[in-house]
């Protein structure tokens, strides 16, 4: 029986994890398990019985269809990733343009706005990774 759990791993290892996809992993293996046991009942060897429930099977398309998970949008992941990108940039450029206005402005003679651009630069940065990742994926 550890044959059908490896075949039904084989089978989802592209399907993202969900409850919906465990379920039905669970329930493909029930019946998989039932059918060799009746074929066993039937004078079928295990191996035999096995091999013939799995070639029975089928194409697991019509299931992964119905859990519909098919790929989002790329197009609508990467827009967003770059509408976001976008915020960010603009965001510590305003961000950057306060602090260094406030620090002229009430201590001109200290340079302390350094330290809080660096600290506010992480954001573009962290977006810049996460738009170019999507990016990656989707090619």
């Amino acid at each position: 029986m550890n044959r059908i759990s490896e075949f039904v791993e084989k089978l989802f290892e592209n399907v993202p994890e969900s409850d919906q996809a465990a379920q039905i992993k669970e329930e493909i293996t029930y019946n998989l398990a039932e059918k060799v046991a009746d074929l066993m009942e039937e004078g079928k060897s295990e191996e035999d019985a096995v091999n013939k429930a799995i070639i029975e099977f089928g194409d697991i398309d019509e299931i992964i269809a119905e859990l519909e998970v098919a790929k989002p949008n790329t197009k609508k992941r990467r827009a967003l990733a770059k509408v976001n990108l976008g915020f960010s940039i603009w965001g510590a450029a305003l961000l950057i343009i306060l602090f260094i206005v406030v620090n002229v402005m009430y201590s001109p003679d200290v340079l302390w706005c350094i330290f809080p651009i660096f600290a506010v630069l992480w954001w573009p940065l962290a977006m810049f990774y996460f738009w170019y990742r999507r990016k990656a994926e989707d090619k």
